[in-house]
């Protein structure tokens, strides 16, 4: 029998996730299929129970279901609890099993492949939305001396500081929310854009002053130099997009399917040299 596997989303012909874990496949000689699969945007639930039926063995998540994802689960890793959403789902017989891999992809993609350390660092995560929230957890376990949340608004990235702090009482990172404009005379080494400015080409209104000497400036999106890219190469950082973070997720994924660990980096060249 062969295993079927899928991404879903809305849009999802985009998608690259197929080409990566059809890559995994072949590495891993692994009895599997994987495909894309566009939902409704009112049909989400149904289109779970419908592959259940069919035998999928689990799916990824992409826009905009990730937090649906998550409530139709009927149980959650703590990665998709502290997230809040999933971007993976896997079909046993306990029934649907969420968990958030984006975290962890993001952290593995940073300390191994880039070989950036994140333990006594000053992290900058830029935004609030779902992106952010999938990956505030790993990085907060990655044992950073500061993690500050900045977004255009105030609340959003405040909720997120005081809900971690609820789960993590004990934390020993200091965690802060400001504004952009209040990013004036603070410093980071790695920074992390989790907006979707790069959608529109749109600048985020953050200082210069914000790189610091040798940092990362990575942005979470990927197949275009977005101008937070830009700002950073110009203030002498170092920079990276995405996309490891897109194989590094899906590697997370595909352990949790099949129980196999697979090699990335043969696969993060393959995919940017499409």
């Amino acid at each position: 029998m062969v295993d079927k596997y899928a991404v879903i989303g809305n849009p999802v012909a985009h998608s690259k996730s197929p080409l990566i874990h059809e890559a995994f496949a072949r590495q891993t000689h692994q009895n599997m299929t994987y495909e894309r699969i566009l939902a409704p945007l009112d049909g989400f639930a149904a289109t779970i129970q419908d592959l259940i039926t069919k035998g999928y063995k689990g799916v990824n998540v992409t826009v905009p279901f990730k937090f649906e994802a998550f409530k139709v689960a009927k149980g959650s890793t703590v990665r998709a609890l502290e997230a809040g959403a999933a971007n993976t789902l896997i079909f046993n017989a306990d029934g649907v099993i969420a968990d958030n891999t984006d975290g962890v992809g993001l952290v593995n993609d940073i300390t191994k492949n880039l070989h950036q350390p994140l333990t006594g660092k000053r992290i900058l995560l830029l935004g609030a939305g779902g992106a952010a929230e999938g990956v505030l957890g790993p990085l907060l376990e990655s044992g950073p001396d500061l993690l500050v949340i900045a977004n255009r608004t105030l609340d959003k990235a405040l909720a997120m500081k005081n809900k971690v702090e609820l789960e993590q009482g004990h934390l020993i990172t200091t965690v802060s929310a400001c504004t952009f404009s209040e990013l004036q005379d603070q410093e980071f080494d790695v920074l992390i854009n989790a907006t979707s400015a790069g959608l529109t080409d749109a600048a985020l209104p953050i200082p210069d002053s914000v790189f610091a000497s040798d940092c990362l400036a990575y942005d979470m999106m990927y197949g275009r130099e977005t101008p937070f890219m830009a700002q950073a190469r110009a203030n002498g950082a170092r920079v990276a997009d995405g996309l490891g973070m897109l194989v590094e997720q899906a590697a997370e994924a595909f352990y949790l399917w099949r129980g196999i660990r697979t090699e990335t980096l043969p696969v993060i060249e393959m995919v940017r040299a499409l």
